[in-house]
């Protein structure tokens, strides 16, 4: 009987999704032209890439912690019903792995969204390849971007915490207005 009711309140709460996303003004302006998303990936413990990090070595960089998995999850049930034509992420594992948990659908590797924190000199031209892939994209294509909280502020201006997500606007000349902002947290 439990199994049941679990089946039923999920199903109703898929079915609920679109309306909570049409509720939410934050939300809503993710269906208007030329806006996105940038989420900082989910809790992984500590700042920065520990030493001998290697980006083809999952082993060696920060990973998401199992509150970080759980926000992972719960951030993409918050976007249920949101369509992104394009979830693109940083090649670090930790934006990887959140990218998947979320649900929203197949990440893609976007190096422009790749951390800069230990090579602040990057980020200028990374800030700008960013800019052009979204204005690559048809007007009413929406991205949602998981990336790093240096590529996130470097974006939009917005600091953001662990799970974070940015909604923002891109003009034709690359300005970023920002829309709203949704915390989940860890």
């Amino acid at each position: 009987m439990s199994d049941r009711l679990t089946r039923r309140a999920v199903l109703l709460g898929a079915s609920l999704a679109p309306l909570a996303a049409k509720a939410d003004p934050v939300l809503a302006a993710l269906a208007e032209p030329r806006t996105h998303a940038a989420l900082r990936h989910a809790l992984a413990p500590g700042g920065g890439d520990p030493p001998g990090f290697r980006l083809d070595d999952p082993a060696t960089q920060r990973r998401l912690s199992d509150a970080g998995r759980a926000q992972a999850r719960a951030i993409g049930a918050r976007l249920a019903g949101v369509r992104f034509d394009h979830v693109l992420t940083s090649r670090w594992d930790r934006c990887r792995e959140t990218a998947a948990l979320l649900g929203l659908g197949p990440p893609r590797d976007a190096p422009a969204l790749d951390s800069f924190f230990g090579d602040r000199a990057r980020g200028p031209a990374q800030t700008e390849e960013t800019r052009a892939l979204l204005l690559a994209m048809a007007p009413e294509e929406t991205a949602l971007l998981v990336t790093h909280q240096v590529n996130v502020t470097a974006l939009t201006g917005v600091v953001p915490r662990s799970g974070e997500v940015v909604v923002f606007t891109i003009d034709h000349a690359g300005g970023v207005e920002v829309r709203g902002r949704i915390a989940v947290p860890a």
